[in-house]
């Protein structure tokens, strides 16, 4: 049975899909001058739309899908549907001009987005008011296991979750399962979460079996080494389920053309525009401080464990250790120069030149002296997964605080977790969003940087 809370959620897409119709019949009579019920034009570029948007999945937005991931999809949908456009539009080459098609397509997409975004931060701030568009849940697990989703779901009702009841298995209470049942059925609960780390297999079973029998919607919340572990890809040889370990987004050729794309395009706006000019300055300036040449390269690890020559601007005095040893804070090797251009990152930007040749992708985990590799392969858990695409001059870990100097392990192995997510996540509006945060923690100066 429907809850009150969402009964209307059903009408949210069919609503959402029939507007953008609407939106791409009115401009394309508009601005291309097509008879809207001749000539089939508009049909056929109104069911490639819809074909695209199956296909990628441009309508699956839920309460919890980030912005990103929206524009993301919207890319990608914008870059087909104007080919599809334009390849049909080559059978009416004698009635339609390509510019008009180019412009027609351009302010549906713009619109449809804006619609689409419209409606996204509409249901979050109607949730907050109003309280309807909610999902009633109940949270089942440890209190330290299911403590960070309980917190996510009391400090964004905009999400539309509301938390009914948390069942805490520290209480070992005789039949305490079948009194978490009948409190979900009391109340009218549309989805349960479950710690995985917590249950049994016989109580995950029966979890299952309620929520299928009572149409229950059951998610499972995994630990933070269960969900290392457990990034499975479901595949079917004809009817047989084969589990593939993971699924690398950079594996994709399409995705490998657009990252190569943007790294040659990035590098070379930095090289031209910033390093033409910075290197002839800092090569006075450092050589003026310290004795050495203006570059220092040094061997890391890179795509499939190659190692290659990674450069920075030096940044130290000439020292014997500067292959073993990693620099830690207050380290009386840097120089006084070297200390401003690590504090600003500066000392990176050579790599550039490793991106333009192939080393290095802008984006992508930080690549280790060889020693270290060498070192963090034995001890710590998926520390070689990182090798699995190119190393990159910033990476998601950096922006959320983890460079510089590894004091402990638990600095390498949340590098590890947040360079595998990257890894299997990975978008070109990602790397967008972790170069705007790199140079925005870079300005601010509150990154580690020694």
């Amino acid at each position: 049975m429907k809850t009150t809370t969402g009964i209307y959620s059903g009408y949210i897409r069919p609503f959402s899909r029939l507007i953008d119709l609407i939106i791409i019949i009115f401009f394309t009579a508009y601005f291309s001058g097509i008879p809207v019920f001749q000539d089939y034009y508009a049909f056929f570029i109104s069911c490639a739309w819809f074909v695209i948007a199956v296909n990628l999945g441009f309508y699956e937005v839920y309460r919890y899908t980030k912005v990103t991931t929206i524009l993301n999809c919207t890319l990608k949908q914008a870059a087909i549907y104007t080919v599809c456009c334009f390849a049909i539009a080559y059978f009416y080459h004698d009635s339609y001009r390509l510019n008009a098609i180019l412009l027609f397509t351009s302010v549906s997409i713009i619109v449809i987005l804006g619609c689409k975004l419209f409606i996204y931060f509409f249901l979050r701030k109607f949730r907050i008011l109003f309280g309807r568009n909610s999902r009633r849940v109940v949270l089942v697990g440890k209190h330290s296991s299911v403590k960070p989703l309980k917190r996510f779901f009391e400090e964004n009702p905009d999400y539309g979750y509301k938390l009914i009841e948390v069942f805490d298995l520290n209480q070992n209470k005789d039949d305490y399962f079948s009194l978490i049942f009948s409190s979900i059925l009391n109340n009218d609960i549309d989805e349960i979460y479950c710690s995985m780390h917590d249950l049994s297999s016989k109580q995950v079973e029966e979890c299952i079996l309620f929520a299928d029998n009572n149409l229950k919607t059951l998610k499972f919340i995994p630990s933070k080494k269960q969900l290392l572990s457990l990034n499975t890809v479901f595949e079917y040889y004809d009817y047989i389920p084969v589990i593939s370990q993971r699924k690398i987004s950079l594996d994709d050729t399409l995705h490998k053309i657009i990252k190569r794309a943007f790294d040659i395009i990035f590098s070379l706006v930095i090289i031209i525009g910033i390093l033409s000019w910075l290197i002839p300055i800092l090569g006075i300036i450092i050589k003026l401080d310290s004795k050495g040449p203006l570059f220092f390269a040094q061997k890391r690890n890179g795509l499939n464990n190659k190692e290659f020559n990674c450069f920075k601007f030096r940044s130290m005095a000439i020292n014997k250790l500067a292959d073993v040893e990693q620099a830690s804070k207050n380290d009386n090797r840097i120089t006084k120069v070297g200390k401003f251009i690590r504090k600003t990152s500066i000392d990176e930007l050579p790599q550039f030149f490793n991106v333009l040749f192939g080393n290095m992708s802008v984006v992508g985990p930080r690549p280790h002296m060889v020693k270290h590799t060498n070192m963090y392969a034995e001890r710590i858990d998926k520390f070689m997964v990182r090798h699995l695409i190119k190393p990159g001059i910033t990476g998601l870990a950096q922006t959320k605080g983890f460079r510089g100097e590894i004091e402990t392990d638990k600095d390498i192995i949340n590098r590890v977790r947040y360079d595998i997510f990257y890894i299997e996540k990975w978008t070109l509006l990602l790397d967008f969003k972790i170069i705007f945060y790199t140079v925005y923690n870079a300005l601010k100066g509150d990154q580690k940087a020694y």
